[in-house]
């Protein structure tokens, strides 16, 4: 059985509720590095008024992010204050692919990611997994789905926190975060060579999950 799975893939393709599904069935520990970067974010906002990379830099300098597993989910704590619901907002959806896209940030987080993934076997989903941050990865899965689709699902789970959402809005502010997440210059979105790709967009989550648990086979 294979222990080290990277899943990579845009917004709202499903990475994390799969990634969450599939270490749980392999005993495996599910490393969410999105929730890493939003963590960053959520501290950004805390601090300054305006998200510039200054204020982005200072928020990392000396950041303290971790992840624990429990039967409720995956929660996150920065600087020792559990920030699990407060990362999810759309003031931290909104400047998170640019807190992730400067150098220093990628970088810490990395560096974070790669000693998690040290400790033992791991599931581990993102935008550069596959591609930079677990190269030799066991197996590598590039989750996508259409636009469309990932607004729908984008705008059910928010509209069941209790945002008001608008969809079309959602669909605008996916195709921008691909554009930004595709084209930044360190560790962009992009599939790896020897990723197997997986279009999410008419698949159950169920059926996601057990053709993943295929390769791991």
């Amino acid at each position: 059985m294979k222990r080290v799975i990277a899943i990579d893939g845009p917004a709202g393709a499903g990475k994390s509720t799969v990634a969450k599904i599939v270490a749980e069935r392999l005993g495996c520990t599910y490393i969410d590095t999105g929730a890493m970067y939003r963590g960053v974010a959520w501290k950004t906002l805390r601090q300054s008024q305006e998200a510039t990379d200054e204020a982005i830099l200072r928020a990392v300098h000396d950041i303290d992010v971790r992840l624990s597993c429990t039967e409720s989910g995956t929660h996150v704590t920065v600087d020792g204050t559990d920030v699990t619901a407060e990362i999810r907002t759309p003031e931290v959806t909104h400047i998170v692919s640019r807190v992730a896209a400067l150098g220093a940030v990628r970088e810490k987080m990395v560096e974070l990611q790669r000693t998690m993934a040290a400790e033992g076997a791991v599931v581990m989903d993102g935008r550069d997994i596959g591609t930079n941050v677990l190269q030799n990865a066991d197996v590598k899965v590039f989750l996508t789905a259409s636009v469309e689709e990932r607004a729908r699902r984008r705008y059910d789970e928010m509209r069941a926190k209790g945002y008001a959402v608008d969809l079309e809005e959602l669909k605008q502010e996916i195709a921008s975060r691909d554009k930004q997440d595709s084209e930044r210059e360190i560790s962009p979105l992009r599939q790896a060579d020897d990723a197997v790709l997986l279009d999410t967009t008419t698949l159950s989550i169920e059926e996601v999950a057990a053709r993943i648990m295929e390769l791991c086979e």
